[in-house]
């Protein structure tokens, strides 16, 4: 009868089947158990092929109601012993210091290590887990080589130190001590699942602001130790102080007129104000969130960032003409018999980043930037798709160098990063284009065509070869995008770094799907080229046609930038611009071969590598620092090159041997600010 009723019911009123089937279900949920469901087993079915295994209701609900995983375990039991190890330093500071800051850092980093390590040794007992014996050799022999731990050779060679020398290993090992700890963090919450404890999280936060903020202090400290000139420099952005060596300053010109925002001439953060005010507590830990994000190179607020849209750029030369490229155009000047250069001209064309190069009375000027118009004009492109934009490759005029006219603007499908004169005689001018923006839109530029799996036409994997008639320069075009990555076998164009780390400890390098920077040297037919995820050789005997020979990967490297050719075509050394050039990488916790040059010997064609090189001296986390352009100093049977390093300042690096490169001389300024990143410094250097 029940059943007849239901099915009655639900032919005139869907809603009454709906509801009583749900009176059912509560019906059962709330009536006695029976006998046969309460003698009903709870299983835990095993891995493929094994055995399940029964479970109490307890233990059914203990494991479902799991806040925490194999991941988080692992990393608490980790870090006890990590910690333990910042204890046993910091022991060692009062009797081999007479420094008070010092002191009082050590003070604070053995109050919360201590407290911490407590904490992560009940979390692990409140949960039936291991917490391991920090004291234990058998613990520390199996972890020193855990992110950021001293090895017991550095460990020894401390406790040996003295005064200065001990505060200055001690900061340095305990920099990059902190910075493991923040690495560790960031891969348990790379993990899916992880931290999903709400008291694990806080507690995994609390350890990235805190140690955060304390690897700030200690590289402040770690300026003001030792002998090193460079080293706490004062700040400013006109009158910083400067450091030098081996060298003699001539000039140091600010930007002409046009070419910086006179309201804001530094570049500065516009920071709008909240009018809130914040109690010490709120305050302290606002300060330590920050300085967290000022390590990993993040905006620390809400402040607007300064555009680059005056920046310099590169520089080129000819005669007694010298070019700076910028990004909202180029200055041209001339250079007097004392060296110092006298403005010409400004030339205002957006569109970034300005790297330029001349040729005879042609000046080329690359632009990469969606704003950047055909015609020059300020006034940027709104549409997606405009036939007024530019991207690509200019060619001026600079014969009359008070009035440089374009002459040709060679349409790339990603734009021009960098460009590089492969060769040029009285007939044509041979160029190499590095794009390395998105690609511009089909419908803008028809043979523009995105990375779609199985075509092959991308205009990814590619660089371009230009071709510029001297005679009518207008005529300037594209003969052919080799796809020089492909790989040789299978003719796949991604055929080198697919983009990832390289292993545990290792750099995220960038998919090589483009070159950053192509150098040439034509009396021996090679390239060489920085791209992205490679150092490449290249076989240029035929300029139209550039063939790879040579590739390599560098676990340390994050992005491949530029590469330069010793005198005698011997030699390259590639930089590494961690960072994107923006943030602060050359701080006392940045290992050395993060963000450095690397030298390599050519070798039967091969690139053999066989040193690193990086400025000796941290830089603050508030100027940013990575090994960028530099350019070979011509001297007969050496091996010199100078080197900018943005806000680190410039080197001049001996690397005749090149398995043991020297810095020679520098020059250095200090940060343009100290209360935030203002990004700036040395963008190129050459000698000249």
């Amino acid at each position: 009868m029940t059943r007849q009723r239901i099915r009655s019911t639900a032919l005139h009123d869907t809603r009454a089947l709906r509801v009583l089937p749900s009176c059912l279900l509560a019906a059962l949920l709330v009536a006695p158990v029976a006998p046969a469901l309460a003698q009903a087993s709870i299983v835990n079915p095993g891995a493929p092929g094994k055995d399940s295994r029964k479970l109490s209701a307890d233990e059914a609900v203990k494991i479902a109601a799991s806040r925490y995983s194999v991941a988080d375990v692992r990393f608490m039991q980790d870090m006890i012993p990590h910690h333990h190890q910042a204890l046993e330093m910091a022991a060692l500071v009062a009797k081999r210091t007479n420094s008070p800051t010092l002191v009082d850092a050590a003070g604070r980093i053995e109050a919360s290590q201590r407290d911490e390590i407590g904490f992560m040794q009940q979390w692990l007992a409140a949960r039936g887990e291991t917490a391991p014996d920090p004291q234990a050799h058998a613990a520390m022999h199996a972890s020193h080589q855990m992110a950021g731990m001293a090895s017991p050779a550095q460990m020894a060679a401390l406790a040996k130190a003295e005064s200065s020398d001990f505060d200055r290993m001690f900061l340095q090992l305990m920099i990059r001590h902190h910075a493991g700890a923040l690495k560790m963090v960031e891969d348990l919450l790379k993990q899916r699942g992880s931290a999903s404890d709400p008291t694990l999280l806080e507690f995994v936060n609390g350890v990235s602001n805190d140690q955060a903020a304390e690897i700030e202090r200690m590289t402040a400290l770690l300026a003001t130790v030792g002998s090193d000139p460079r080293t706490g420099l004062a700040p400013g952005f006109r009158d910083s102080a400067t450091a030098i060596a081996n060298l003699r300053l001539v000039a140091s010109l600010p930007k002409p007129p046009g070419f910086f925002d006179p309201e804001n001439p530094a570049g500065l953060p516009l920071e709008p104000a909240d009018g809130k005010k914040k109690d010490a507590d709120a305050l302290a830990k606002q300060q330590q969130e920050q300085a967290f994000k000022r390590y990993k190179g993040e905006s620390t607020g809400s402040a607007r960032s300064g555009l680059l849209s005056f920046a310099n750029t590169d520089m080129a030369f000819s005669g007694d003409v010298l070019v700076v490229g910028n990004y909202h155009g180029f200055n041209a000047y001339r250079l007097g018999a004392d060296g110092v250069p006298a403005l010409v001209s400004s030339v205002v064309c957006p569109g970034g980043q300005g790297d330029v190069s001349i040729v005879g009375n042609l000046l080329l000027m690359s632009v990469e930037e969606t704003r950047g118009r055909l015609d020059c004009g300020l006034q940027g492109v709104l549409e997606d798709v405009s036939k007024e934009r530019f991207r690509g490759l200019r060619v001026f005029d600079i014969s009359d160098l008070a009035r440089p006219k374009q002459v040709a603007a060679v349409q790339t499908c990603r734009g021009s990063h960098t460009h590089s004169v492969v060769s040029s005689d009285d007939k044509r001018i041979v160029v190499y284009n590095s794009g390395t923006s998105s690609i511009r839109k089909q419908a803008e530029l028809d043979r523009c065509i995105d990375e779609l799996p199985g075509d092959q036409r991308t205009a990814l994997f590619r660089i371009d070869v230009i071709e510029i008639p001297v005679a009518d320069p207008s005529k300037a075009r594209i003969v052919d995008s080799p796809a020089v990555f492909a790989d040789d076998k299978t003719g796949a164009l991604a055929g080198l770094w697919r983009g990832g780390d390289h292993g545990d400890m290792t750099q995220d390098t960038t998919r090589t799907d483009h070159c950053h920077d192509i150098t040439t040297f034509p009396d021996r037919k090679i390239a060489a080229g920085a791209c992205s995820g490679n150092g490449i050789l290249f076989d240029i005997t035929d300029p139209m046609k550039p063939r790879r020979i040579d590739a390599v990967i560098d676990p340390g490297f994050a992005y491949w930038h530029s590469a330069t050719f010793n005198n005698d075509g011997t030699k390259v050394i590639f930089t590494d611009e961690w960072g994107g050039g923006t943030r602060p990488r050359c701080r006392a916790s940045d290992p050395l071969n993060y963000g450095a040059d690397a030298i390599y010997d050519i070798v039967d064609g091969k690139l053999v590598f066989r040193s690193y090189f990086k400025i000796p001296t941290p830089q603050t986390v508030v100027e940013n620092c990575v090994a960028h352009n530099g350019s070979v100093v011509p001297i007969p049977g050496r091996d010199v090159f100078l080197q900018a390093w943005y806000q680190g300042g410039l080197s001049v690096i001996d690397f005749t041997d090149s398995a043991n490169p020297v810095e020679i001389a520098y020059f250095d300024r200090g940060p343009i600010n100290t209360e935030t990143l203002v990004t700036g410094g040395f963008w190129s250097a050459y000698y000249y």
